[in-house]
């Protein structure tokens, strides 16, 4: 059983030295699966309200639901066809309150150093992708996060 292993092994390691071999060519950049899948999104949390959600992750899923219907945009708060980037979406979404405003930008921007490392600011992730599908889903994740956390 050890002899089959190991000739199992050494086959394997041949093989993906030739793969390599055979692909060194190709120039290829790395890419996101999350940019490539183009599932529909799940909107059903941001359609449905929850009666029990705190003020934080209400603002923060109103904001998805801003971008899911009116649209994303990058590079401003809103373009001219009325699309609001992450930050535009929470601070419509806030109406005036700076204080929960605030909050729910920092909400977001942890749980989007949670996922994608030390990012300077919301603004600058937003402008960081080329859609507004990763946006979308981080917003939809800091709800849940600040709903833990009772926001």
């Amino acid at each position: 059983m050890a002899f089959v292993s190991a000739a199992m092994t050494v086959r394997l390691d041949e093989a993906k030295v030739a793969y390599e071999v055979n692909t060194a060519h190709i120039d290829t950049e790395p890419f996101d699966l999350d940019d490539v899948v183009t599932s529909p999104l799940d909107t059903v949390p941001a359609l449905l309200p929850n009666p029990r959600q705190t003020p934080v992750a209400a603002i923060l899923q109103r904001a998805h639901q801003r971008l899911l219907t009116g649209g994303w945009c990058s590079g401003a708060l809103v373009d001219e066809d009325g699309a609001r980037c992450m930050l535009g979406a929470i601070r419509i979404e806030a109406r005036g309150n700076k204080g929960v405003e605030a909050d729910a930008a920092a909400v977001l921007l942890d749980s989007i150093r949670r996922q994608f490392g030390d990012i300077e600011s919301v603004p600058a992730f937003n402008d960081s992708n080329g859609g507004g599908r990763i946006p979308m889903r981080m917003l939809d994740q800091a709800t849940g996060f600040a709903a833990i956390r009772g926001l």
